[in-house]
């Protein structure tokens, strides 16, 4: 037989900060057609059901909390139409990993340094490492020479947050974007009035 696990009781739906669950004494009222009073929160409660709308809080920590008569269906889509666009609008900076050999060609460097410009630019971090495979791992000063030539490359676009380090069989280094270097995102262009 199991014990009993203790979970914690489930919330109901309950409409915080609306109608009777409003606990201020007094509220600065507003209405849709614009007119403000401070009033005890029982007659705006009444003014507001007379309109057939609900009394939403708005600004709890005000004094005295403004309370709207509104729609709660409607307040609360668009609240959520809000925190999606704003979801929308943020940037959250990612760690792009690019990894080399000591002997990476020059080719292939110059290629994954382009990719490096481009991911700071975008205002991501790069973290460059350079893996050591077999006996490699007796010339640890070829990758760190290498890490530091990248480092060096890339002055324009980032700067260095720590020297090379060597963690097992990877030195890596970790960089970021210069503010002066981030592009700002590329908007797609409005379309075209159609023609009159």
């Amino acid at each position: 037989m199991y014990p009993g696990r203790n979970f914690p009781p489930r919330r109901q739906n309950r409409r915080e900060n609306v109608n009777e669950s409003i606990r201020a004494r007094e509220v600065r009222a507003v209405f849709p057609d614009g007119t403000t009073e401070v009033m005890p929160t029982s007659a705006a409660l009444r003014k507001a059901q007379e309109l057939g709308l609900d009394l939403v809080l708005v600004a709890p920590t005000a004094v005295p909390p403004v309370a709207k008569a509104v729609d709660f269906g409607h307040y609360q889509y668009e609240q959520k139409k809000k925190q999606h666009d704003a979801k929308k609008k943020q940037h959250v900076v990612q760690v792009k990993e690019l990894k080399f050999r000591p002997n990476t060609d020059d080719h292939d460097y110059d290629f994954k340094k382009n990719h490096a410009i481009r991911f700071l630019q975008e205002g991501n971090r790069v973290k460059a490492i350079v893996q050591f495979r077999g006996r490699e791992i007796a010339h640890a000063d070829l990758g760190k020479k290498l890490l530091m030539r990248f480092a060096a490359d890339l002055t324009a676009f980032g700067s260095v947050e720590a020297q090379p380090r060597l963690e097992g069989r990877n030195a890596h280094i970790l960089i970021s974007p210069v503010k002066a270097a981030v592009k700002p995102a590329e908007k797609s262009p409005a379309p075209a009035p159609p023609p009159a």
